[in-house]
């Protein structure tokens, strides 16, 4: 007989305790546990198992060096961008989680994944949505798309996918059995749940309970299994946070649903780097696949206006050139403002205390305004140089020459500090036609033989190399 009982988890972090308690002793929340009855199946075989292979031997430790090993192989989707965050392509026997606001397109990207590889039999489990809903979207997005720049997705009629809507773990699991899928997509993880666990679907329980039977799953039969998951409102991905340290690679899935570009970052990622990004434009057809990110983040303009800058930053292995805007005016209040989107607000205000300590510039009394173009939000500290640069020319009410761009990182004492893989910024800002780019003097070391040098005459572009920020005023305003 199976055993039950009554166990209480926290909604925020899934902390589990054998009574109530107000706090979370783990996240320090507040009125978070809830009541959950769990039950406990004697047989310990997981479901997608057949009967017949429920005899097993137990694992044994192994020496390292005895452990063979093949190369790892990759399955390649059409789409670039999919490719790159993922580290390659898809690894078998992986488990992706996918997250993002309501709308964004987390379904329409996994759906023109399952369409898009019809050399693969792929199975679309659906909770949410009816077989007819995901014909009628799927009908939308194999219709032929106009030529619009960049490179689109190409779409095939989805002869490998199967569409199954269904939310029990074990019918799933049968219907896998029955169609030996080479993928599996789940939307979403929220809405599934195991008859092992008397709790509602998107329980903290349920939510850890189908996700351990999928991981098994995936593990021990090399399928490939991508999870679609809900957020809460504070942008957390909805359920335990055991559960993005239970998959391999957790996908971020950002933007404003009322703009057309849509940002797709590795957050966590065991077979590559966690740092990729991928750009991609919505359209009325589906998804589009952006090569060329910095031909959308810089804006065309007819004249040199005061506080725009255009800096080179790097998302993972890819160079991508930014616009970032400044606006700085006289406070009509009496505590100044300062607002940055896409930059972090500390940061900034570090950025103007040098400014105001190194350099002389009396910003204490202003209103300073910072933005990243585009709609994505920057890290990379390369990006002070040219921040501080717009920053004066808004104050100073003067345009930085036009074709002219950044990289550099501003240290507290007003020194511009070097940056990795400045080859890649300069070449980027190379060819997109830059006439210069200002880059940190400590950038080209002079001793040592393990140093590499950065040859600056096989460039077209005037590099400039400075040292402190005051070198760099006196050459755009002197």
């Amino acid at each position: 007989m199976a055993k039950t009982k009554i166990s209480y988890f926290c909604q925020s972090c899934g902390f589990e305790a054998p009574k109530w308690l107000g706090k979370c002793p783990s996240c320090q929340q507040w009125n978070t546990f809830v009541e959950e009855i769990i039950e406990k199946s004697n047989p310990s075989v997981p479901d997608w198992k057949p009967q017949s292979t429920s005899m097993q031997r137990a694992n044994k430790a192994v020496p390292i060096d005895k452990i063979e090993f093949d190369e790892e192989h990759r399955m390649l989707t059409p789409d670039k961008e999919f490719n790159r965050v993922l580290g390659g392509g898809i690894v078998a026997g992986s488990l992706v989680l996918i997250g993002g606001e309501p709308g964004i397109g987390k379904s329409t990207l996994m759906l023109q994944l399952a369409l898009n590889m019809p050399a693969l039999k792929v199975l679309y489990v659906s909770g949410e949505e009816s077989e007819r809903q995901i014909k009628m979207r799927a009908e939308r997005l194999t219709a032929p798309q106009p030529p619009k720049g960049g490179a689109n997705i190409p779409l095939s009629e989805g002869e490998g996918a199967y569409i199954l809507t269904e939310t029990s773990t074990q019918n799933i699991f049968k219907q896998i059995e029955q169609l030996q899928p080479e993928l599996v997509v789940i939307d979403s993880i929220q809405t599934l749940y195991s008859s092992h666990i008397e709790s509602t679907p998107g329980s903290v329980s349920q939510v850890r309970e189908c996700t351990a039977e999928l991981l098994r799953f995936a593990k021990e039969s090399g399928t490939p299994v991508f999870l679609i998951g809900h957020i809460t409102k504070d942008g957390m991905i909805a359920g335990p946070k055991i559960l993005e340290h239970m998959v391999d690679t957790v996908l971020q899935f950002e933007g404003d649903r009322h703009h057309v570009y849509r940002i797709l970052r590795a957050v966590k990622n065991r077979f590559g780097s966690a740092s990729e990004l991928g750009i991609y434009e919505m359209l009325g057809a589906g998804l589009r696949e952006v090569s060329n990110p910095s031909e959308i983040l810089l804006s065309q303009r007819d004249e040199p206006l005061s506080g725009i800058t255009i800096s080179a930053t790097l998302e993972g292995l890819r160079p991508m050139m930014i616009e970032t805007q400044a606006l700085v005016s006289t406070s009509a209040y009496g505590t100044p403002q300062r607002s940055a989107t896409g930059f972090d607000t500390r940061r900034m205000n570090m950025l103007l205390a040098v400014l105001e300590k190194r350099c002389g510039f009396k910003l204490g009394a202003k209103d300073v305004f910072l933005n990243i173009t585009g709609g994505i939000r920057v890290e990379d500290p390369a990006i002070d140089l040219g921040l501080a640069a717009a920053i004066i020319s808004s104050h100073e009410d003067m345009p930085i020459p036009f074709k002219t761009c950044f990289a550099g990182e501003l240290g507290l004492s007003g020194e511009v500090r070097a940056v990795n893989r400045v080859e890649q910024r300069i070449a980027e800002a190379e060819k997109l036609g830059f006439e210069q780019i200002f880059i940190s003097k400590y950038n080209l070391p002079t001793g040592g033989q393990d140093k590499k040098r950065i040859d600056l005459t096989r460039y077209k572009i005037a590099v400039k190399t400075v040292g402190s920020i005051e070198e760099v005023f006196s050459l755009l305003f002197g």
